[in-house]
């Protein structure tokens, strides 16, 4: 066998290697590409479910069919935190004055997932506690302004005070692409039910 066969047999190797480490790095690319791809359209999927939900409820604050038992919807919420809000509504929309309460449970509250940050949200109906939504919220902060468009600092005693309300949500896949965890942000910057404003 002469040398430029043993030359040809090398430099066909080599070849090859560099062929087969392309393919690996090129199926690793459609992994990552197709495992973010598939978490950020399921966030996004969420975050719209979520803020469908949210904006529906929220529009509604002081709202009742019998006008007559909410009598000043300035007085519909009842409590007012960073990450919570309770407030009067009709959610049935047959004229009964419902509570209903948003609040997130503790950083890993949920045992579903290995994200770290996501947390149990909790839609109370009547102050009866239902099972908790899991989307992978792990941001659900609010900001409360008066008449004059200037922010309400905590604890908010008097929440009589709120004219409008910003709220930031932030939800991350429950599960991580080497280490990376896929996300969707929402802000609502000045979230008002037109009730709040019949004062």
């Amino acid at each position: 066998m002469g040398s430029s066969t043993i030359l040809d047999i090398l430099s066909s190797l080599i070849i090859a290697g560099f062929l087969l480490l392309m393919v690996i790095h090129m199926n690793s690319s459609l992994v990552y590409s197709n495992y973010t791809t598939t978490n950020d359209l399921t966030v996004q999927e969420n975050l719209v479910s979520l803020v469908r939900m949210i904006e529906d409820d929220f529009r509604r604050i002081g709202y009742c069919r019998d006008f007559t038992k909410v009598p000043d919807p300035s007085k519909a919420i009842l409590g007012a935190g960073r990450h919570n809000i309770k407030f009067q509504t009709d959610l049935s929309n047959i004229g009964n004055v419902d509570t209903l309460e948003y609040s997130i449970g503790t950083i890993s509250g949920l045992t579903g997932t290995p994200n770290p940050r996501d947390m149990y949200l909790y839609r109370d109906v009547n102050n009866v506690r239902r099972g908790g939504i899991s989307l992978g919220v792990t941001k659900f902060d609010f900001v409360y302004f008066d008449a004059q468009g200037d922010s309400l600092s905590f604890p908010i005693d008097n929440p009589n005070a709120i004219y409008e309300i910003q709220l930031s949500v932030l939800l991350e896949s429950p599960y991580a692409y080497d280490t990376t965890y896929s996300f969707a942000f929402w802000r609502q910057l000045r979230l008002a039910a037109r009730n709040l404003k019949n004062r």
